[in-house]
């Protein structure tokens, strides 16, 4: 079996891991409402399992983007994008301000969200995240007043062939050069003290 098809199942697998646990995500979350109409919305233990299940929810769509299938041709709202991006963040560090205006290619935005996912992982006391779209292409970049970088990590995003044993925690970096490949795209990375830049 080649490269190219592993990593069309991989992609296949993410999609469908995330399309099944969105069900029954949802269904705690009816259930959760259901339980507030009864009249007991002021316990803890709800609150706790509500906000638990919007986490949950937020992050399986950012997922399901990030890991999940592009096929070509395939589009993404503009609305679908900011709304799982602002519920990602909600009531966190990390603030993410999404700049382009229009719909885009899904393999745009799956390159794309696993560069935020990689700049995430080097800011782990928060910060800002900025994306833009000029006539030269795609700009992500990561500010903080305090920044974690491993620069063997970020070596992967530029280089397939970069070799670095890698925990579950670090697996979108090396999903980077295949999702680029696979958008046409090309990534440079520039790292400062305080700040990373990615480009494609």
């Amino acid at each position: 079996m080649s490269s190219a098809i592993r990593h069309d199942l991989n992609a296949l697998l993410g999609s469908r891991i995330c399309h099944d646990l969105i069900s029954p995500l949802g269904a705690i979350g009816n259930g959760v409402e259901l339980l507030a109409m009864s009249g007991i919305t002021g316990a803890p233990e709800i609150a706790l399992i509500s906000e638990s299940v919007e986490n949950a929810n937020a992050r399986i769509r950012f997922f399901r983007v990030a890991f999940g299938a592009a096929s070509s041709g395939q589009q993404i709202g503009r609305g679908e994008v900011a709304a799982i991006l602002r519920d990602m963040t909600k009531g966190g560090r990390l603030e993410i301000d999404w700049q382009p205006k229009d719909d885009l290619p899904r393999a745009d935005v799956k390159l794309a969200f696993l560069l935020l996912q990689c700049l995430e992982t080097s800011m782990p006391w928060g910060g800002r995240i900025t994306v833009v779209i000029d006539k030269a292409g795609w700009h992500v970049l990561g500010a903080a007043e305090k920044m974690k970088i491993d620069p063997a990590l970020w070596d992967i995003v530029i280089d397939p062939n970069a070799t670095l044993e890698l925990t579950s925690a670090h697996v979108h970096f090396a999903l980077v050069p295949d999702a680029a490949r696979r958008a046409g795209r090309s990534v440079a990375i520039e790292l400062k003290d305080a700040a990373v830049a990615a480009r494609f």
